[in-house]
């Protein structure tokens, strides 16, 4: 449970946990629109989108790119179970650049209409966490 005036956060993905501690609000890409959430939120569960999270905590913001997931808020707090998360603040930018170009080629290259489907999905969550970034 959260100490006083503090929202206990977990963002777990299938990996790994990726952030689990006390937080001032978490702002979640909703599919209904973001929403924030504080100590004492009442209780609620929904689908998140895919998109960045932000992690408030006095003057300090975490951002972490997820891929679509469940936000579930209870009286000891918020968890996300995320289909896939990145740490924005660990990404690198050079490298995500070369896959987003390389993803682009395996779009162009694709040999049948399967492929080019999984080929653009790649594509559209990369270009998705450099436009989070």
């Amino acid at each position: 449970m959260a100490t006083s005036g503090k929202l206990h956060f977990s963002l777990v993905s299938p990996e790994r946990a990726l952030f689990s501690g006390d937080v001032d609000q978490v702002v979640v890409p909703g599919v209904e629109g973001q929403f924030g959430v504080l100590s004492q939120h009442a209780p609620f569960m929904t689908v998140v989108q895919q998109g960045a999270i932000r992690i408030l905590d006095g003057s300090a913001e975490r951002r972490i790119f997820v891929g679509g997931g469940f936000a579930d808020v209870t009286p000891d707090g918020l968890t996300i179970l995320a289909e896939d998360a990145v740490d924005l603040s660990q990404l690198d930018t050079a490298g995500l650049e070369r896959d987003v170009q390389n993803a682009r080629e395996d779009v162009r290259d694709a040999k049948d209409s399967e492929a080019k489907a999984a080929a653009e999905r790649k594509l559209a969550r990369l270009e998705a966490i450099r436009a989070a970034a």
